[in-house]
């Protein structure tokens, strides 16, 4: 018989993927059931092994995609499947949350759960608006209320009266549709209408956005910008600080929509950068990486490993699908022998040094073509072996050039590059809805697979504000191919350099 699984309600923070505790996502890396909400950050639920099930619970005003009861009731069938659930909630469990509710439902079955709180955007999202909740100078306490309930309306839970005579920040969840009646019975109850207000929605996001007002205009400035929920609303003079203290929203990218379209495994450090800039990301891999469709040339080499002189490596995924194959069949990376190394780019460099191998040649210039200079100022290459580590489709100008200077050159293919054509996290959606400001290109096939896939002279007719951003030269071959010619180029043709070019342009 099965044991009972544990139900885990973990908070999941306000939005910034970088905000979900240490002991959430070692939760959600052993998960085998996931169950989130509308607010959750879909690039959480990568924390979760491959074979994991999701279920969306919805959760937004009038719009829930399971009825609370019976979401209660998965959550109990799961666990006594024997599964570990991870019950993925927006900001905290506990704060308006519907864990309270949840955690009762389970201690009434006898199903072991445990709660990980979360921080919650009614303290997250006035921080990066540049809000302090409480300060020395301002006040020394805060209140948190919900705004889900209309506060006209009699017998209503919350007593206004007694929220407006209480001292400090006012903080307000679920309030946007009905901010300005707030507004009034506040002032009706005793505040001052002079008031100051900041509503911020989206908070922690790269959607993030913040208005201003005081308990008198509020109203009408939520209306003239068309402002809508989520959002969190702070009412007291802390918001007056917002004007030196506003450090998220002072970003270089803030409210640039960007497009990376890099594999899955490889997204995170061009995202993270963009991230930290304050730009909002939407990772949209074109491409995936699988086995070559014949992997007997890729045999034979290794078997040969100590016939070649050089090795090159043009991508981190060479280095990573190469020694994937080189470890099922060595257990010593001394087995490798005396070949030497050469890496184009920092990061095919950086690979090669997490496996403590010494990068013997690296080119000036991070482009394949350049490796050819870079070797004959080494050595002549002549009658030398040299074995490239590619992909399956690849320029043949490479192999053409050294083959040229006398060099016994394999091309060898240790992976293929494929169409990615799942949207898991809802940004291919997003893209095509709301448009984008930048689409990043790093690598010829990002552009032809993207392209194919969304056509993109078609999505820059829809958006023409849509700029695209090109690593390096044969990138831009590959854009020039379909007639368009990049915005820019990096000048130095890796992650950070292109990072470094939209920075700059912006």
């Amino acid at each position: 018989m099965k044991s009972t699984g544990t139900v885990y309600l973990v908070g999941a923070g306000p939005g910034d993927a970088g905000l979900l505790t240490v002991r959430g996502a070692e939760l959600l890396g052993r998960a085998d059931v996931v169950v989130y909400d509308a607010l959750v950050n879909p690039d959480l639920l990568r924390l979760a092994p491959k074979g994991a099930e999701f279920i969306y619970g919805g959760k937004r005003s009038k719009d829930h995609a399971i009825r609370q009861e019976e979401l209660n009731g998965l959550l109990v069938a799961k666990a006594r499947a024997g599964k570990c659930v991870v019950r993925l909630k927006g900001g905290d469990p506990y704060i308006f949350g519907r864990g309270g509710e949840e955690a009762e439902e389970l201690a009434a079955a006898k199903i072991p759960f445990e709660v990980v709180p979360g921080i919650s955007s009614a303290v997250a999202a006035p921080n990066y608006a540049g809000i302090p909740l409480t300060h020395r100078a301002h006040c020394s306490s805060y209140t948190v209320i919900t705004g889900h309930e209309d506060p006209t309306k009699d017998g209503s839970n919350i007593d206004w009266a007694q929220v407006a005579k209480i001292p400090g920040t006012k903080v307000i969840l679920m309030g946007v549709e009905r901010i300005r009646q707030i507004a009034e019975v506040l002032i009706e109850n005793g505040m001052p209408e002079r008031t100051p207000v900041a509503m911020v929605r989206w908070g922690t996001t790269g959607q993030q956005r913040s208005i201003e007002g005081t308990l008198a205009s509020i109203g009408g400035v939520a209306a003239e910008n068309n402002f809508s929920a989520p959002a969190v609303t702070v009412i007291g003079d802390v918001v007056k600080l917002r004007s030196k203290l506003n450090w998220f929203e002072n970003r270089p990218l803030f409210r640039q929509r960007i497009v990376v379209t890099r594999t899955r495994e490889q997204a995170s450090q061009l995202s993270r950068q963009l991230v930290e800039r304050g730009a909002d990301v939407l990772e949209i891999p074109t491409i995936k990486i699988i086995p070559p469709k014949d992997n007997n040339d890729l045999k034979n080499a290794l078997l040969a490993l100590h016939e070649y002189d050089w090795i090159v490596f043009t991508s981190p995924n060479g280095v990573a699908t190469f020694f994937g194959y080189f470890f099922k069949g060595f257990d010593d990376l001394r087995d490798i022998g005396g070949v030497r190394i050469a890496a184009v780019g920092p990061a095919t460099a950086a690979k090669l040094k997490e496996l403590h191998l010494k990068v013997d040649l690296m080119p000036d210039e991070y482009v394949a073509s350049k490796i050819v200079d870079a070797l004959i100022k080494y050595e002549s290459i002549e009658n030398l072996r040299i074995l490239l580590m590619r992909a399956e489709v690849a320029n043949r100008e490479l192999p053409m050039a050294l083959e040229e200077l006398g060099a016994i050159v394999d091309d060898v293919a240790c992976y293929q590059t494929v169409p990615e054509t799942e949207d898991i996290n809802g940004a291919a959606a997003r893209m095509l809805e709301q448009g984008a400001d930048w689409i990043t290109f790093t690598s010829s096939s990002t552009v032809e697979n993207f392209h194919a896939r969304f056509n993109v002279p078609e999505l820059i007719a829809r958006f023409p504000q849509l700029k695209l951003a090109s690593i390096g030269p044969e990138t831009t071959k590959a854009l020039k191919a379909l007639n368009l010619d990049p915005t820019l180029e990096a000048r130095r043709h890796t992650i950070d350099g292109l990072v470094e070019a939209i920075v700059r342009h912006k």
